[in-house]
């Protein structure tokens, strides 16, 4: 996809969160579930209008996150990304917080994920379109975060979707991630009968 000019902010329901290690439930009549490696910053206090040098006082730390995307839900079937983020044990976070006592520069940590132990994403947040401080304050601008409110970053390159042809996800496969200072998490793909 092109580089946006601004984040895109979409919202991932509750429902969709999981443990580190738990399964993916590949959604019924997909085709296109598909990966991403992201630092999650995880909110510690109300913050509304906040400047982008204010914003880390408002971070209580971050987690390690598989944003899991089902590409056809997002980008085929009209309307907002939720459709294709939202999907049950489609947020796994984990596998602990670290505070941002423990992680100083947010902005230079190691990502990767592999599929079937195949590295496909291999990069550094210093990679990131949108840093920590610019990404809470600009979401900030157009609602309150709440202490627990979790801010997904964004994604690196290697997702299944920029491969040629694509790659995504089918039951049995297995899904490993990691980033410096957060820890690893591990899932494997499943359908429901």
């Amino acid at each position: 996809m092109d580089i946006p000019k601004q984040p895109v902010i979409f919202m991932k329901a509750t429902s969709s969160i999981v443990g580190p290690n738990d399964d993916l439930v590949i959604p019924k009549n997909t085709v296109k579930t598909d990966w991403e490696v992201e630092l999650a910053v995880v909110i510690g206090k109300k913050a509304t209008y906040v400047s982008k040098r204010d914003a880390m006082k408002f971070v209580a730390g971050y987690v390690l996150h598989n944003d899991y995307s089902e590409r056809e839900f997002q980008l085929e079937h009209g309307g907002q990304w939720v459709k294709g983020k939202s999907a049950d044990t489609f947020a796994p976070l984990g596998p602990f917080l670290t505070t941002t006592e423990e992680i100083q520069n947010p902005s230079n940590l190691r990502l990767w994920l592999k599929v079937n132990g195949e590295l496909k994403q291999n990069s550094n947040t210093s990679d990131m379109v949108f840093n920590v401080p610019y990404l809470l304050s600009y979401i900030s601008q157009y609602m309150s975060l709440l202490p627990g409110d979790i801010i997904s970053t964004g994604t690196l390159e290697g997702v299944g979707l920029g491969c040629k042809p694509p790659q995504y996800l089918s039951a049995g496969d297995i899904v490993e991630l990691g980033i410096d200072g957060l820890g690893t998490s591990r899932q494997k793909a499943i359908t429901l009968q």
